[in-house]
């Protein structure tokens, strides 16, 4: 799936874990010094089987299900949180995803479900054939790019059980994708009732905007890479303390296809250079991209690292890969989970620059981090969440960062906007609904937006909970925190909204999380790390309640 551009305080520490599988999880959580009675990811992987199979009438679970430990999370005093994904007579469910809370004892203490619905079906026989539900996915694709002549288009289908529109249903999930007249990507996911043919929903998985080495944004900053040769007469972009990240050159190249498994055409060559000094702060360079790229990287990884204790996008202590001059002329940028990737566009000199400003970056890969912990489904209200949580964490790691060719604020892509664009930013947190899209607040109705403008709420409460409401100077730019209700807020600071968003993220929201759920995960988080009487507990709920989700 490709999330794109459209572009310490607590009291309770955490160390998280994710993997695909148990078997990928077994043996890579030990207790942190200081912590010798913390349970050994084996043992809590034994408490949670232990209480799955006690359970699991409460849990709706049957013979015909099977469950995949996909995230562990122990806290310092020992309570533990496993997310679980869920198969139906082998199949995945979508809306099948549940967290499983347990005491320091592992004895079970509660679960947050994405679907209380029994989940059982009459057959997993389709009466659609997959080459018919790649056909409407196709369509569906071409319908949603009308005006452009698409090419190299593809279709891959996998049959899964739909527990996220109502009664759990057989359906395709279809991934399309294909390039358009400038061989750019597009793609779209299509979810079509495995029955009828009738379409559940769709969303974009690639969505265009309409949005020491010397960079283009953050001024002259320090790269950790790799010589190649003993005398240290050339070097790579590679950066061997961070998962051996590295970044490359697309060569304005694309993929040849999209989400589905094949040949990559764009696989990017790692940058070299003789005296370890890279990029001229200009576009005729092409490695100042790459800088900016790899220090986009190097600043996010440290952030979650050293703010969350996350080692990497996965939790698993691996880098992920850049690639810089992506396409022709392409105004974007993307998180690819297939090749586990970040991609730049160069933009169109018009309506953007290159777009690899620092909390793009941040934004990308917080994406990586949202598909590997609540794994929230890109369409509806859930997906407006997910894009909030990518601005959130792009913007925490812009204030992280310090760098005064960058100084942290609450506008979204702020660096990489042209006179094109015809606007200073491509989003505002203090008030969503100055780019002319966002709302400001929920309404029933917020989950028919498209998922980079129904964020806006969660972003407008973000900003709330941190600055509070009225008007103030950040990062050299006035910000003004509007309010829904009219009340004023206090704010708690940006650092305790990290604490309390990631913690809500990573134990609390599931796949199907939508914004009431967003609320008392929030909630839920502001408890666990500051007690349910605390002033940051009672912040939380007025600031939702300052964007009308009460």
């Amino acid at each position: 799936m490709r999330r794109t551009w459209h572009m310490r305080g607590s009291r309770l520490a955490t160390v998280g874990i994710s993997a695909a599988a148990t078997t990928l999880l077994a043996g890579a959580l030990t207790p942190s010094a200081g912590a010798a009675d913390r349970p050994t990811l084996d043992t809590v992987l034994g408490n949670a089987a232990a209480v799955l199979a006690d359970q699991a009438a409460r849990l709706g679970l049957t013979s015909a299900q099977g469950t995949k430990a996909r995230d562990v999370i122990v806290d310092a005093d020992g309570t533990q949180h496993v997310r679980y994904d869920r198969t139906y007579r082998q199949l995945p469910v979508l809306g099948g995803d549940f967290v499983l809370h347990l005491t320091e004892a592992g004895d079970y203490r509660g679960e947050t479900r994405a679907t209380t619905r029994p989940l059982a079906l009459p057959s997993v026989q389709p009466s659609i054939p997959a080459p018919k539900a790649a056909d409407l996915a196709a369509i569906a694709l071409r319908a949603a790019n009308l005006g452009e002549t698409l090419r190299k288009v593809t279709a891959k289908p996998q049959l899964v059980v739909d527990a996220l529109h109502g009664a759990p249903r057989l359906a395709w999930r279809t991934e399309a994708g294909g390039q358009d007249s400038l061989g750019n990507p597009v793609a779209r996911v299509v979810l079509t009732d495995a029955a009828t043919g009738k379409q559940i929903d769709a969303w974009d998985s690639i969505e265009t905007a309409t949005g020491d080495g010397q960079s283009l944004y953050s001024g002259t900053v320090p790269l950790e890479t790799t010589p190649t040769t003993t005398s240290g007469s050339a070097y790579q972009l590679t950066d061997p303390t961070r998962g051996n990240t590295y970044t490359g050159d697309a060569q304005n190249k694309t993929d040849t296809c999209l989400l589905v498994i094949c040949v990559i055409r764009a696989p990017s060559t790692v940058f070299t250079d003789t005296d370890n000094k890279w990029g001229s702060g200009a576009t005729s360079d092409r490695a100042s991209a790459a800088v900016d790229a790899q220090y986009g990287t190097s600043t996010t990884w440290d952030y979650y690292k050293k703010v969350h204790g996350r080692s990497g996008i996965a939790g698993d202590g691996k880098g992920s890969y850049n690639r810089v001059h992506y396409g022709n002329g392409y105004n974007n940028a993307f998180w690819d989970d297939n090749c586990f990737c970040m991609t730049y566009g160069d933009g169109d000199g018009t309506t953007f620059g290159p777009l690899v400003s620092l909390d793009v970056a941040g934004h990308e890969m917080s994406h990586g981090v949202t598909s590997k912990t609540a794994a929230l489904t890109y369409s509806g209200e859930p997906g407006g969440l997910n894009e909030a949580t990518s601005d959130i964490f792009g913007t925490l790691v812009e204030f992280y960062a310090d760098n005064p060719a960058d100084p942290g604020d609450y506008l979204i892509g702020e660096k990489v906007v042209r006179s094109g664009f015809g606007k200073p930013a491509l989003r505002y947190m203090d008030q969503p609904s100055k780019d002319g899209n966002s709302v400001d607040c929920w309404t029933s109705s917020v989950g028919n937006l498209d998922v980079h403008y129904s964020s806006g709420v969660a972003n407008h409460f973000a900003y709330l909970l941190a600055e509070g409401s009225g008007p103030k100077t950040i990062g050299g730019t006035a910000h003004n925190g509007t309010t829904c209700d009219g009340a004023t807020v206090e704010g708690i600071g940006k650092d305790k909204l990290g604490a309390i968003w990631y913690r809500a993220l990573t134990v609390y929201m599931t796949s199907s999380t939508k914004y009431a759920g967003a609320r008392t995960a929030t909630l839920n988080a502001a408890r666990d790390l500051y007690g349910a009487g605390s002033a940051e507990y009672d912040a939380v709920g007025a600031a939702w309640s300052a964007v009308s989700v009460n």
